[in-house]
């Protein structure tokens, strides 16, 4: 039995000690009824290492007639990722009302439109799977919240109703639109409180009842096979008026109540954050290591990679890099250029200068990206978002520069992302080679549809065919960067890292496994010129290596080489460099 002590001690901060005692036993009873019905991989299965990663895409990321998109996905996958990619995202699946599936009608569902539950079964036989946890906010069409408007038990306490309008000038908005809306048919209409749109009414924390439910749909998700759970939009969670209502101290402590449960009855299961949020705020939600957070998406990473490719200048990137650290061995970040939603731009707030993100802003308006604003407490209104595929936003699609420049420059970033400490996350545009959807945002309204157009399998896979064609070239390159990383243990995901100096046109980091001697020396050229530089490999890797077996890992052959040598980048060039022992070689 576990330690009901840990449990007490949270309830009892977020509820007082009267109504958190009765809630124990409720909790207790609840994971009692799990425990035991979850399926647990070995240790050795449920870690991390070098060879994971992740792909992140919908479930109707490609269609066919007659058959279910998520079935038409596994189909996809396997011809195309087999060996490449182990561990896969998909976005909500669940039935929805808008977003594209973050306005969850029913959340123990799989949309008929997508599929069904079997579906999900099978793509796990081959993935490991991430299943997002849209807890912040249900649709307003759900059964919970038309139950809500009706008055009935339980969920007329699952959502906030504002029955008066007191000061809330210091909640922090990610939209620029109300923060209250008034939802259902007289007289039973309610003002309740909506963070990100009126079709997603927050859910209410303060209410044990509700925390429970979403407790057992964590679990539910683990018995579906979820060995990685998103926690959407998880630093909203709680609210308090009078306050910002992000990252309160409440909202951690639900986090760690997640986690200290997932431990106890699916200890495989890792928690991952997202939120959009400057770097320390992020990384906060790590806790101490231990106790919240195993992954926590890396925000910060899009934007100063785009700033880097765009200005030919790593050095704010090597800065940030040479500085960032992990609270313990236990946990690591979510690293990642492109996902469905925008490149934030409030991640890099403090880190790159004003002038420097308004440059980058305007270089993806110049690229056909657009640009989603948010509400300040002061009234006003900034950017919060930048609105373009990754590979627009670092080549213009109007520019007379050819598909082998452009392609190498997106290569180029991409190896900066796997190359650094953390697990990777690949979006299926990135991977696939798309570029921006500009029809998407007139369509649909939003701009963020520019990056999330779907597709016909047989359209999608006469372009794949295509070996001149940039879909073919980037998915070819893109493949043999993975290759090389998981060539590796120095890759591990909770190893370390070294950022060098080799000027500013490079980004030079060296990986180390967790214990381990392996060693890669990552070095990219960042601009369009050619570069040179001189290494030391004697300094990097200790003098007792043999040079005659130092490899490039991404061609896997071995090359003559000098302990001191002058090495030439080419534009966009990528190098990594290892020692392999006899055996390898």
């Amino acid at each position: 039995m576990v330690d009901s002590t840990r449990f007490l001690k949270i309830l009892n901060v977020l509820y007082g000690e009267s109504v958190a005692a009765s809630t124990l036993p409720a909790l207790e009873s609840l994971m009692d009824s799990w425990r035991g019905n979850i399926p647990v991989p070995s240790l050795e299965d449920a870690g991390l290492s070098e060879r994971d990663i992740m792909l992140i895409t919908y479930g109707d990321q490609v269609r066919e007639k007659d058959a279910s998109p998520l079935h038409t996905l596994g189909r996809f996958l396997d011809r195309h990722l087999e060996g490449s990619v182990n561990c896969l995202h998909i976005l909500p699946f669940y039935p929805y009302s808008s977003d594209d599936g973050f306005s969850v009608i029913d959340f123990r569902q799989v949309s008929q439109a997508l599929g069904s539950w079997a579906d999900i079964e099978n793509l796990h036989q081959n993935f490991r799977l991430m299943f997002d946890a849209v807890v912040n906010h249900a649709s307003a069409q759900s059964e919970w919240f038309r139950a809500f408007l009706r008055n009935e038990e339980p969920y007329s306490e699952y959502f906030i109703e504002m029955k008066e309008n007191p000061g809330l000038s210091k909640v922090v908005r990610p939209r620029a639109l109300p923060l209250l809306h008034r939802l259902g048919e007289p007289p039973h209409d309610k003002s309740v409180w909506t963070t990100f749109s009126a079709d997603q009414v927050d859910l209410n924390y303060h209410s044990p009842r509700l925390l429970l439910e979403v407790i057992d749909l964590l679990l539910y998700y683990t018995s579906r096979g979820a060995e990685f759970i998103r926690l959407d939009a998880i630093a909203y969670i709680w609210k308090e008026v009078g306050t910002s209502c992000i990252h309160l101290p409440q909202t951690h402590l639900i986090i760690q109540l997640f986690r200290t449960v997932l431990d106890e009855v699916a200890p495989h299961v890792k928690l991952i954050t997202e939120t959009n949020v400057p770097h320390k705020d992020n990384i906060s939600y790590f806790g101490d290591g231990r106790n919240e957070a195993q992954l926590v998406y890396n925000f910060a990473l899009p934007p100063l990679v785009l700033h880097t490719f765009h200005t030919g200048d790593a050095s704010a990137l090597s800065k940030w890099a040479s500085e960032i650290t992990l609270p313990s061995d236990q946990v690591t970040f979510f690293n990642f250029l492109a996902s469905h939603d925008g490149i934030g731009v409030n991640p890099v707030r403090g880190i790159l200068s004003d002038s420097a993100i308004d440059d980058m802003i305007q270089r993806v308006l110049a690229h056909g990206g657009l640009v989603s604003y948010k509400h300040n407490p002061d009234g006003t209104s900034g950017p919060y978002e930048l609105n373009i595929n990754y590979f627009d936003a670092l080549s213009n699609p109007n520019a007379d520069e050819t598909l082998d420049l452009q392609v190498g420059r997106f290569i180029a970033a991409q190896s900066i992302m796997l190359a650094i400490i953390g697990m990777p996350g690949v979006y299926f545009h990135s991977f696939f080679g798309s570029r921006g959807w500009k029809e998407g945002p007139a369509q649909t309204g939003y701009n963020r549809s520019i990056n999330r157009q779907k597709f016909d399998l047989e359209q999608l896979e006469t372009e794949l065919k295509q070996e001149n064609g940039r879909r073919h070239q980037i998915v070819k390159r893109y493949k043999e960067l993975i290759h090389a990383r998981m060539a590796s243990r120095a890759f591990d995901p909770y190893g370390t890292q070294q950022i060098l100096d080799f000027g500013d046109a490079i980004f030079a980091v060296l990986r180390q496994a967790p214990g381990n001697e392996d060693k890669v020396l990552c070095l990219v050229n960042v601009t369009d010129q050619l570069q040179s530089i001189v290494v030391n490999l004697q300094e990097i890797f200790g003098a007792g290596f043999d040079t005659a077996n130092v490899a490039n890992l991404i061609s896997g052959k071995l090359i003559e080489i000098q302990k001191i040598f002058s090495l030439q980048l080419s534009p966009y060039e990528i190098c990594w460099l290892t020692v392999m022992n006899t055996k390898e070689s």
